[in-house]
């Protein structure tokens, strides 16, 4: 082995570290962004549905499980924006007996460290969403 090899395995081996650090810790904290939505839409949704199926008044249900929603989305990081949260009823008023009702949350997670430039050829954001259903209580009234 000549002199002029020492020491140059330590710096190939610092090279190729940080060649292959950077992508992996871009894949964690992308995955850990999705992940987080996933657990906000699940949360947010199955709120809203409950709150649906047990709130008399469409209306204020309504209002109900749009914060039931926004409370969901801001524990993990995440802004509600209006059509984030889609209520469906199968009668109406929705809480009538036995009646089935679903929460869809839809939450769209930026890629993190995305430039302006990509965005056009790629994909910028990574939509979650989750729905649920609750049935009312059969002896509830409307």
């Amino acid at each position: 082995m000549s002199a002029r090899d020492e020491g140059s395995a330590a710096v190939e081996f610092l090279a190729v570290g940080v060649l292959l650090l950077v992508p992996l810790a871009y894949l964690v904290l992308t995955l850990g962004r999705v992940q987080a939505a996933t657990f906000a839409a699940e949360a947010g949704a199955r709120e809203a549905a409950r709150v649906l199926a047990t709130t008399s008044g469409d209306a204020r249900a309504a209002s109900r499980a749009e914060a039931a929603v926004a409370l969901a989305l801001a524990d993990q990081g995440f802004a509600a924006v209006p059509g984030s949260l889609v209520l469906e009823c199968a009668q109406r008023p929705c809480r009538s007996p036995r009646a089935r009702v679903a929460a869809t949350v839809r939450v769209e997670v930026a890629l993190p460290l995305v430039p302006g430039f990509v965005r056009g050829a790629v994909p910028a954001v990574v939509p979650v969403q989750v729905r649920r259903v609750a049935l009312a209580d059969r002896f509830a009234p409307s």
